[in-house]
């Protein structure tokens, strides 16, 4: 199986990493030589790549040295239990919000200035929204990152507007930023998120954020075919999305 994988670099990393989470003691070179199947000077240099990365870190005591897990690995425990949990809490009342919309209801959250899809409650019609769970969206063009946008503070919003490069997905996605401000003040206003066309082709959402405790744990939408949502339809998915939305948090 190993020779069929790509990089067998990653593949002594991740012997090196486990053999770290395993010990109690930080240990060596010498003792990472003695209880791994990979050479010394190998280990030494692949040590050094995960320091520069942030995934080891090095003790120093003296004229030796050990190596201990680096503290990154924190923040991705973090992150993976944070979706695990949300997942778990959300997926029942988004079920139900699906039964109720008879739409594709999306349930994702922020990284790397992108919305992550964790799970999709797929459509009970026969035409199928193109998205797929691990895939990526842009938050200026989604109604899910629209929503999480929304709740950030204005410095944590202006760093966003410094990092972000707006690229027109279709004619009416918002690639201009003052645009997206007053966008986005409207999202606060009536206290949801609405991509109107924006992130794809024929493709209408409605976004609502997920916070509770002073924490945001992320952002679910419904989306539909514009060509099958009607005035009384809009304003029964905004009442049946805000409905979910305070059952969500009330559980968390």
């Amino acid at each position: 199986m190993t020779e069929k994988l790509y990089g067998t670099v990653l593949l002594k990393a991740r012997q090196i990493l486990d053999y770290l989470a395993s010990t109690t003691e930080a240990p060596t070179l010498s003792e990472l030589d003695e209880h791994l199947n990979i050479s010394k000077p190998t280990i030494y240099k692949i040590i050094q790549t995960l320091e520069y990365c942030g995934y080891v870190r090095t003790i120093v005591n003296g004229d030796q040295k050990t190596y201990r897990l680096g503290t990154v690995f924190l923040h991705y425990a973090q992150t993976v239990n944070d979706s695990i949990d949300i997942v778990e809490i959300a997926t029942p009342f988004l079920k139900t919000l699906r039964d109720q919309t008879a739409e594709t209801v999306n349930l994702g959250i922020e990284q790397d200035d992108k919305i992550v899809l964790l799970s999709k409650m797929e459509s009970t019609h026969s035409i199928k929204l193109v998205s797929v769970i691990g895939g990526t969206m842009n938050m200026y063009s989604s109604a899910m990152g629209k929503a999480l946008l929304a709740t950030y503070s204005p410095q944590h919003l202006a760093n966003y507007f410094q990092r972000v490069h707006f690229e027109r997905l279709t004619p009416n996605t918002i690639v201009d930023q003052t645009a997206l401000q007053r966008d986005l003040a409207a999202v606060r206003e009536r206290g949801y998120a609405i991509d109107n066309v924006e992130n794809q082709p024929g493709v209408y959402c409605l976004g609502f954020a997920i916070v509770a405790h002073h924490r945001t744990y992320g952002a679910f939408s419904i989306s539909t075919p514009e060509f099958r949502l009607t005035t009384d339809k809009r304003t029964a998915f905004v009442r049946l999305g805000k409905r979910t939305q305070k059952l969500i948090q009330q559980h968390l």
